[in-house]
């Protein structure tokens, strides 16, 4: 009955391109709808663990990313108030051995450039700018997306990925945000500006009290990304906005000179009030289903975010071809494989901003957590993570076959 109809994507981000470049390979032609006047992506730097590069192969455009990737040898925890190393991981051959591929920093801009372009040379991918979901109406077939111009458009089902202030989740969900009071100042600057005593090949991070401060190569190592984070004196709302070097200053006063230099840096900054959400037990209405942050908006602190909407695309392709394109099925099976394992990412993600930002006593066990750890004791404790692979993205769920 409906075959002929498109699958309606809300959104033109990472997670956006991500599904419709899944539901291609399912053999759906695929309408975004992105409400920005221009389709893009803003941000700086992205860290990509080896499970976002098994997802950008099941996609077909894990060459694409891999050509704009920097690979790590390490990343490193310092504490910022002593120089004192917390934990070292590698992430060399014997990395790559263990989760079958590397790890990896990137400029957000290329990997949605990846994303975009793969979906456009498929040829069955419309994308439309402007367009801003006001509301969805289903039946037992279809699915009607109205925009704020009044006008209609209608698909087999719709994937809402429009991510953390989420349009279609306010519809059929309406939870409140979670805002943090965490403010994240994003920046990149040049290698030829960056500290040469800095200019590791490594997903570095400093962590302080009530602060903490990240920097890594990007882009061949011509530039570096630099983010700092700290528990606002303000009242926050949730949003983006530009920066002031003042403020970002003035909460780090505390910290080393080495990891100061951080701060003096950027020319500019994007200053962003952090916010996640609490982990919901459904997503999935019908023929609607939400994707990426709109399903489960998180802080930054586990580095996952995007890699879990890319996880979230393959495994939603999974599920289509489990069912035989059946969207309802599919969509229920594609929630029980994700939702607890997203949740853990928004949990330990909460958690992790607490450990970065231990102070007093908290801060001395936080140090003491990994002293001599092996390499392979870190490769088991984040197993759960880097171990995702396309054949067994279905496994956590109960799939029943048609």
């Amino acid at each position: 009955m409906n075959k002929d109809l498109p699958v309606l994507v809300a959104g033109g981000g990472i997670g956006g391109f991500a599904a419709a470049l899944a539901l291609v390979r399912q053999g759906f032609a695929v309408k975004v709808l992105e409400q920005s006047e221009s389709i893009g992506e803003i941000g700086a730097g992205m860290q990509l663990g080896p499970n976002a590069f098994h997802a950008f192969d099941a996609l077909g455009i894990g060459d694409k990313a891999r050509s704009h990737a920097v690979y790590t040898d390490y990343m490193v925890m310092t504490d910022a108030v002593d120089e004192y190393e917390v934990g070292r991981i590698p992430t060399g051959e014997a990395f790559r051995r263990r989760f079958g591929n590397p790890y990896a920093v990137i400029h957000r801009v290329d990997v949605h450039q990846a994303l975009q372009q793969g979906a456009q040379e498929t040829g069955r991918v419309q994308c439309l700018s402007a367009t801003r979901v006001v509301r969805v109406e289903q039946d037992e077939h279809r699915v009607t997306v109205f925009d704020q111009h009044g006008h209609a458009h209608t698909g087999q089902a719709l994937i809402g990925a429009d991510g953390v202030k989420s349009a279609v989740r306010a519809q059929y969900v309406n939870d409140p945000a979670r805002v943090t009071d965490h403010v994240v100042y994003r920046a990149v600057v040049d290698k030829q500006d960056f500290p040469l005593n800095l200019q590791w090949n490594a997903a570095s991070i400093w962590v302080g009290p009530d602060c903490h401060l990240v920097h890594y190569p990007l882009r061949g190592g011509e530039q570096y990304n630099v983010v700092v984070t700290f528990h606002s004196r303000e009242v926050e709302e949730w949003g983006v906005r530009e920066g002031s070097a003042a403020e970002v200053h003035s909460y780090f006063q505390d910290i080393c000179p080495k990891a100061r230099q951080l701060i003096e840096l950027p020319k500019s900054w994007k200053r962003w009030a952090t916010a996640d959400r609490n982990p919901i037990a459904q997503w999935s209405f019908g023929r609607v289903s939400l994707l990426g942050d709109a399903a489960h908006p998180t802080t930054q602190y586990m580095a996952q975010g995007a890699c879990m909407a890319v996880e979230d695309a393959v495994t939603l392709g999974e599920a289509l071809r489990f069912y035989g394109n059946d969207f309802v099925k599919a969509f229920e099976l594609y929630q029980q494989s994700r939702i607890a394992r997203t949740a853990r990412i928004v949990l330990s993600s909460r958690e992790m901003g607490r450990i970065y930002h231990a102070r007093g006593v908290e801060r001395l066990v936080r140090n003491e957590l990994w002293r001599a750890r092996s390499p392979e004791r870190f490769y088991d404790a984040v197993e759960w993570l880097y171990g995702w692979r396309v054949d067994n993205c279905l496994s956590t769920a109960k799939a029943v076959p048609v």
